[in-house]
């Protein structure tokens, strides 16, 4: 399933209240997703892998950038295994890793087995190795609306890593239904996504 997203809306002046707005939305929808059981976290994750094989078979043959799972995050690791083992040209699996907190991300390539290490935020990353550009990126969502706008963990490292990436890759946010708001509130740092992939099916805004 494929929909337009809407146009932006985005505020022209930040209230007051606009850091808690994001703080205790971001909280509201990590505890939603915290709430649900293995299985049902395995169910949806599946139907997100599934919907961006169908919709985006040339990631199978491109440097992909995805992120480790944590707290109920979508899990990815069966798609990319699967683009690991067709052998497709061109393919690579990456990582982001974290070199400076108010800094872009860069990328390690990821293969199975490799050892990984926790970072300052304790997601796993390539303790070693070639750094690598993306020409994809899978992101988690802690929120997201239907202009394309998400709403991570609050370090703004994507954006950060979108606005710097020349060429630009395709950017893909993930995440479960129970993320989706009507707004985030988008401010001018904030960047939107080409693309947001949930269980009920892919949402294109190029």
């Amino acid at each position: 399933m494929s929909a337009a997203m809407t146009p932006d809306t985005r505020p022209e002046n930040r209230d007051e209240t606009y850091d808690t707005f994001r703080r205790s939305l971001r909280q509201q929808r990590i505890e939603r997703r915290l709430a649900l059981s293995a299985d049902e976290c395995a169910l949806l994750s599946a139907k997100i892998c599934e919907h961006i094989q169908d919709n985006f078979p040339q990631l199978a043959g491109l440097r992909v950038g995805f992120c480790w799972p944590v707290k109920n995050e979508p899990d990815l690791r069966p798609l990319i295994m699967s683009w690991i083992e067709s052998g497709q040209a061109g393919f690579a699996a990456l990582l982001p890793v974290v070199r400076e907190v108010n800094a872009a991300l860069v990328f390690r390539k990821w293969t199975p087995g490799q050892r990984l290490i926790a970072d300052r935020y304790g997601i796993p990353t390539p303790a070693a190795g070639e750094f690598l550009l993306p020409q994809a990126l899978l992101l988690p969502v802690n929120a997201f609306d239907a202009a394309g706008y998400r709403i991570g963990y609050g370090g703004g490292f994507f954006d950060r890593t979108l606005a710097a990436l020349k060429p630009a890759p395709l950017s893909i946010g993930v995440g479960f239904e129970l993320a989706r708001v009507d707004s985030i509130r988008p401010e001018a740092h904030d960047v939107r996504l080409d693309a947001m992939v949930s269980e009920a099916g892919v949402f294109r805004h190029i």
